[in-house]
């Protein structure tokens, strides 16, 4: 079983310096560390957690063209990114303390997802420069027992909508991926 994701992923943003003060104070207020490539190369700036012993990072570049994006149109490509949030707490204090304070567009204020896992919990907005959709989400290592009954409750309300489904939605929705020797 894979221990790690994503290792990192880039965009190309709209007015690049406007953007850079945007993520300076959005990643600056979640605590993490930024480099820059000095333009050696290439241009971009980097954010990452745990510096220098990151999991993942984020980089953003000047894009050549384009158009603000709009998530809702769910045209190719990344729909939208998700950051880990260490509790609920920072969810909420992102929210208020940042977000609202800087006037962000919010597409869905902090809430708990029972659909998605237990306890999974978050807030979804835009990046204002670029249009990047943007969830800060926490998931806890171990969920209470009412997140998990929560869970469960959902899921089985969900599963008596779709006859057509021979196992509970946890269970119908896994898929079955071929092994490396298969894939020759």
């Amino acid at each position: 079983m894979r221990l790690k994701g994503v290792h990192h992923v880039e965009f190309s943003v709209l007015e690049y310096e406007e953007s850079i003060k945007f993520f300076d104070k959005m990643f600056g207020w979640l605590g993490y560390t930024s480099f820059s490539t000095l333009d050696i190369e290439y241009r971009s700036t980097y954010y990452m957690a745990r510096f220098p012993f990151f999991h993942s990072y984020i980089g953003i570049q000047p894009a050549r063209a384009g158009i603000k994006l709009n998530h809702e149109d769910q045209s190719t490509g990344i729909h939208h990114i998700a950051l880990w949030a260490k509790n609920r707490k920072e969810v909420d204090d992102f929210y208020t303390q940042f977000l609202l304070k800087m006037n962000i567009n919010v597409t869905d204020a902090p809430a708990e997802y029972p659909t998605y896992t237990p306890g999974y919990y978050a807030v979804f907005f835009n990046d204002p420069i670029t249009g990047i959709h943007f969830e800060l989400s926490h998931t806890p290592m171990l969920p209470s027992i009412s997140s998990y009954l929560m869970w469960i409750r959902t899921l089985r309300n969900i599963w008596k909508k779709h006859p057509e489904w021979k196992t509970p939605p946890w269970k119908e929705a896994m898929r079955k991926l071929p092994p490396k020797k298969e894939q020759a």
